[in-house]
């Protein structure tokens, strides 16, 4: 669907060249939701407009469906860019028109009639709820609202790739979970391929099935976002994945109670899809005679399954507490001595 062939992007400033997008292969599947994340300055907000055409890369290619989007210009990328569609972290719309006159401009612009524009715009109107509000203007619209409204108008051309810039970043976590769920659901009613780009791994689990993370311009991981959350490599994925699967003070926790227990083991588990509902823990208590205090847990799901964390403080004799941990490990628990905390 999507195939991007070692793309880079340099521009010209005034400290020299810099480097936004360095040398991205990837290919996005047909029906896919992706994701891209990475911190202010990584390059993510390039390369999703390179994916577009907004921007033309230095080297390197951008295919969609066959077209090279890096290559075209004129009346030929406008026609391309009518089945990539995008939407705004600040929604971007036409404040001097009502709901329903936004989602109808870019039909408008295409030349569709004004009998064929209305019937479409109801019906996206009705697609994202928005029902009612269609003759409201965006200043009686909340955040949600409006982008709710963002979305109807990129879907009014019929796109085959819905491209998110910072799609929710503006929103409250209760609105951005509403969005989250919308954006779901149209893949999953329209087949629509879905990029975004986000610096919240919140986003990611939400909603994506796959996701690259990005760092000075390149893509420095990139896999089955369940995958991701199992066994992150880099370190900056494993701060991205912190995000959501570890408590703000986990790190001041450990420290504690290295102090009130300096003997025995702080192990960290992991858990993944099934495993998340077995009784492992019961096991463990029930099979060795060692002391198993909880530090703290967690269980994030993805759009593939869910993965858990726990915190074990293993007290016994050495003996016991690597027989313990080789014990989990037989029943394919992922597990980590936190050593050097």
């Amino acid at each position: 669907m999507i195939e991007l062939k070692n793309l880079t992007k340099r521009f010209q400033t005034d400290k020299g060249v810099l480097t936004a997008v360095d040398d991205v292969s990837l290919s996005i599947s047909k029906g896919e939701i992706f994701g891209i994340i990475g911190y202010s300055g990584a390059g993510k907000s390039t390369l999703i407009r390179l994916l577009n055409g907004l921007e033309k890369p230095t080297a390197g290619s951008v295919d969609i469906q066959n077209r090279k989007i890096s290559a075209i210009r004129g009346v030929e990328l406008r026609k391309a860019r009518q089945k990539v569609s995008m939407i705004f972290q600040h929604f971007n719309l036409l404040w001097s028109r009502t709901v329903k006159e936004n989602i109808e401009f870019p039909l408008e612009i295409a030349g569709v009639s004004k009998t064929e524009r209305n019937a479409r715009a109801l019906e996206l109107i009705e697609l994202v709820g928005l029902t009612g509000r269609e003759n409201a203007y965006p200043s009686q619209l909340s955040g949600g609202q409006k982008q709710r409204v963002g979305i109807a108008r990129a879907l009014a051309n019929d796109p085959e790739v819905l491209l998110c810039d910072e799609a929710t970043s503006a929103l409250d976590p209760q609105t951005t979970d509403s969005i989250l769920d919308l954006l779901v659901s149209i893949n999953e009613r329209l087949g629509l391929t879905i990029v975004l780009i986000t610096h919240e791994m919140h986003v990611i689990r939400k909603i994506c099935h796959r996701v690259a993370v990005m760092e000075a311009g390149k893509v420095v991981e990139l896999g089955d976002v369940l995958s991701i959350f199992q066994m992150p490599r880099e370190q900056i994925t494993k701060r991205f994945v912190a995000q959501v699967t570890e408590a703000e003070d986990a790190s001041e926790t450990i420290r504690h109670l290295r102090e009130i227990y300096p003997a025995g083991e702080l192990v960290k588990l992991g858990f993944i899809g099934d495993q998340t509902e077995q009784p492992v823990l019961t096991e463990l208590i029930r099979k060795f005679p060692i002391e198993v205090n909880i530090v703290q847990g967690n269980i994030s799901r993805t759009q593939r399954g869910a993965y858990g964390t726990l915190m074990l403080q293993l007290k016994g004799s050495e003996e016991e507490i690597r027989a313990a941990i080789a014990f989990l490990e037989d029943r394919n628990v992922r597990t980590e001595v936190m050593t050097g905390v």
